[in-house]
C-alpha cells in the first residue's frame, strides 16, 4: 500500500498577459502549496477503482481517473490499482484539489507500478491534463508561466499561516472559463507585478502581502453573487487584507502570528463559515 498528500494550493500572484492563438490565456503567476491536503491510498488491483469518502465527489468526471487512464494508455499496461481518496480539499473553490490529485495520482501509479518515469516525462503527461497539474508533482513555490505549464522553482518565502474561508455560495458552471471570459483588456498586466515578487523571494527579503495580486479579483465580486458580503465580514472580523483563491470562490489572508491566526478562525467558526486554518509549505 502507498499513501501520497495532495496539497491544496494559493495564488499568490495570478497575472492575465492576453489570450493566446491556441485559445489558451497566457499568464504570469506564482503558485504556493499549503497544508491542507487530500490523501491518496494506492493497492495493487486487476482494474482500476476510484473510491472516495466524499459522495458528491463523481469519480469517473475527475482529474484521478484522466490521469490512470492517461498512464496505462502511455505504458502500455494492463495493471490495475485500487484508488482511495480521502478528500479534504474544498471543491471547485480555486485551490486546485483537482489538479493536485491528478498529480498524486500519477506519482502514485508510477511507484506501484515500478514504472520509474523521470519527473519530466511524468510533467509531459501531467500539461496533457490541465494547466496546473505539473505544479504539483513538486509543489512549494513555483512561477508559472504560458498557459500555467512553465514552471520554475523559487524559493519559498517565510511561514506564513493562512485562513481560508470557503463561501457558502452557488458554484458556477464552467467557472474558471467564465472568469476568463469576463476579463476586459484593461484587466490584462505585463507581468511585472509578478516579477517583483520574484525578485523579493530570490532576494529573500521579508514577505509583504502588498505583493499579492490576483486579476480575477476586477470580475469575480460581480460573476460571484454574494462573494464580497463574505470578503467584508472577514474584514471586520480582523483580516487587514483578503485574497481570492486562484478562480475562487475561497478567500484567504495570510498572518504571520499564530496567536492571531487562531484567533480569526475562531471568529470566522463562530459565525458559521467553512473555515480551514493552514500554513505555507
Amino acid at each position: 500500500m502507498l499513501t501520497i498528500s495532495a496539497s491544496a494550493k494559493l495564488n499568490l500572484t495570478l497575472e492575465v498577459i492576453g489570450k493566446r492563438a491556441d485559445g489558451y490565456h497566457e499568464i504570469r503567476s506564482v503558485m504556493q502549496t499549503i497544508t491542507l491536503c487530500d490523501k491518496l491510498t494506492f493497492k495493487p488491483h486487476g482494474k482500476i477503482t476510484i473510491e472516495s469518502n466524499l459522495p458528491e465527489w463523481n469519480a469517473e468526471a475527475s482529474l484521478v481517473s484522466k490521469s490512470a487512464a492517461l498512464l496505462q494508455k502511455y505504458a502500455n499496461v494492463s495493471k490495475g490499482a485500487a484508488i482511495e481518496l480521502e478528500k479534504h480539499i474544498p471543491l471547485v473553490a480555486g485551490l486546485g484539489g483537482d489538479s493536485s490529485d491528478a498529480a498524486a495520482t500519477l506519482r502514485g501509479l508510477n511507484e506501484l507500478w515500478g514504472m520509474k518515469l523521470p519527473v519530466e516525462k511524468l510533467r509531459e503527461l501531467a500539461a496533457q491534463l490541465g494547466s496546473d497539474v505539473p505544479f504539483f508533482l513538486s509543489g512549494g513555490t513555483a512561477l508559472a508561466e504560458g498557459r500555467g505549464e512553465k514552471l520554475t522553482a523559487l524559493p519559498s518565502p517565510p511561514h506564513r499561516w493562512v485562513v481560508l474561508v470557503v463561501p457558502r455560495i452557488p458554484r458556477l458552471p464552467n467557472k474558471t472559463a467564465s472568469l476568463y471570459a469576463s476579463l476586459k483588456p484593461n484587466h490584462f498586466t505585463d507581468g511585472q507585478i509578478t516579477r517583483r515578487l520574484v525578485a523579493a523571494l530570490k532576494e529573500g527579503k521579508d514577505f509583504d502581502a502588498s505583493l499579492l495580486f490576483n486579476t480575477f479579483e476586477n470580475v469575480a465580486y460581480t460573476v460571484f453573487e454574494g462573494l464580497k458580503v463574505y470578503r467584508d465580514h472577514i474584514m471586520k472580523l480582523g483580516a487587514k487584507k483578503v485574497h481570492l483563491a486562484g478562480s475562487g470562490p475561497a478567500l484567504f489572508t495570510l498572518l504571520e502570528d499564530e496567536a492571531q491566526a487562531k484567533d480569526l478562525f475562531t471568529r470566522c467558526q463562530n459565525q458559521g463559515m467553512e473555515v480551514y486554518l493552514a500554513k505555507t509549505l
